[in-house]
């Protein structure tokens, strides 16, 4: 049971008589990079982060990229 929710994690998962190895793999994608660059120009997008500095607005959070989501989008 704890295997197939270590599987539903999205965690690579190997069953070996002697033991159960756990791994991730994290893929990139250049196009996450050029939103982020694209954020940091938008005048108004950081004028909400200003806000949400200030804990003055929830609704937008910075991700652990670096990305600008609303709403956790």
């Amino acid at each position: 049971d704890l295997i197939e929710e270590f599987r539903d994690l999205s965690l690579v998962c190997e069953v070996t008589p002697r033991s159960v190895r756990l791994g991730t793999l994290k893929l990139t994608n250049p196009f996450l990079e050029e939103i982020k660059e694209c954020q940091k120009r938008d005048k108004k997008l950081r004028e909400k982060l200003v806000l949400v500095n200030e804990g003055k607005e929830v609704d937008f959070r910075v991700d652990e990229n670096g990305v600008v989501k609303y709403r956790g989008r």
